[in-house]
């Protein structure tokens, strides 16, 4: 039997107004719906399970990228890929739709330098979590974002000055500099100021750049594609530094009732099968991609 216990009143059903829902290039979407419960109670890595049209009764996934609890907002990031979040993508501006959540175990924060990297539509856990971040002085958050098709946002080249990064490699997303929070941006498609690269050799770059007392002060938070987490799991375990990865999986109830999204993770016990939506979607990376 699956016992939801701990997640029991935590999870909201919302008939949400859509806000605003802006088109960009790449079949990505920004999507904003008023639902103040979801807003007041959802942390970083959390996600939402969204009914995209009536006609399509399962839900889909999608994580949160911002919420403002004050004003009871909640903005997501999507690209449409298939039926379900190409329908959502006709939703107009005054319609409603179902949304549920906010679900799953967010990201936990241990480290005075933490290392935020997204990729494609992993990209806004880790704007969640930099926003999170944004007036605590104790912390020194730095933002990868990598992408290959254009980014949902005019990069601009930052005014937080990277020394230790390689020359030319100044593309930011503005309202990470607005927030005062060093970020920069990764493709293989030659985009201006961009890192030509991955995201893990950026990192790696940034990581080599640092003495070992500031090394020891940073930990890797990050969502993506499964063969980038798999890439950052494995930049973790080469510099001995902590990881935490949010995983993807198709999910039907979302809930934890049906396990239909479950991974095998390493525990203290031995192998164990978790399901990504209420056990995760964060997990420790090693417990993961074990070596």
């Amino acid at each position: 039997m699956t016992d939801n216990k701990a997640h029991r009143d935590t999870i909201f059903l919302e008939d949400a107004e859509i806000i605003s829902h802006e088109a960009h290039d790449g079949d990505q979407y920004v999507l904003r719906v008023k639902a103040p419960s979801i807003a007041e109670s959802a942390l970083p890595g959390s996600f939402a399970h969204i009914q995209c049209d009536r006609s399509k009764p399962l839900r889909r996934p999608i994580s949160i990228m911002r919420v403002s609890a004050t004003q009871g907002w909640v903005d997501f990031l999507y690209k449409a890929v298939g039926e379900g979040t190409r329908l959502l993508a006709t939703r107009q501006v005054g319609e409603q739709i179902s949304v549920m959540g906010p679900i799953g175990v967010p990201f936990s924060i241990h480290k005075s330098r933490p290392l935020l990297i997204g990729g494609g539509v992993g990209m806004p856990p880790m704007i969640f979590t930099a926003e999170s971040l944004k007036d605590q002085d104790n912390y020194q958050p730095f933002v990868i974002l990598g992408s290959e098709v254009p980014f949902p946002f005019k990069p601009k080249p930052s005014q937080i000055l990277m020394p230790e990064l390689p020359d030319g490699v100044i593309a930011a997303m503005p309202l990470l500099d607005d927030w005062g929070i060093a970020s920069r941006l990764t493709s293989l498609q030659g985009y201006a100021g961009c890192h030509q690269g991955y995201v893990t050799d950026l990192a790696r770059a940034w990581l080599d750049a640092l003495d070992d007392e500031a090394r020891a002060e940073v930990e890797i938070l990050s969502c993506g594609p499964h063969p980038m987490l798999e890439a950052v799991a494995k930049l973790a375990t080469e510099y001995d530094i902590p990881c935490q990865v949010s995983l993807e999986e198709f999910m039907a109830c979302g809930v934890g009732g049906c396990a239909g999204c479950v991974v095998e993770v390493q525990t203290p016990e031995g192998p164990a099968m978790k399901r990504v939506c209420v056990d995760g979607p964060v997990f420790d990376a090693r417990a993961v991609f074990a070596a």
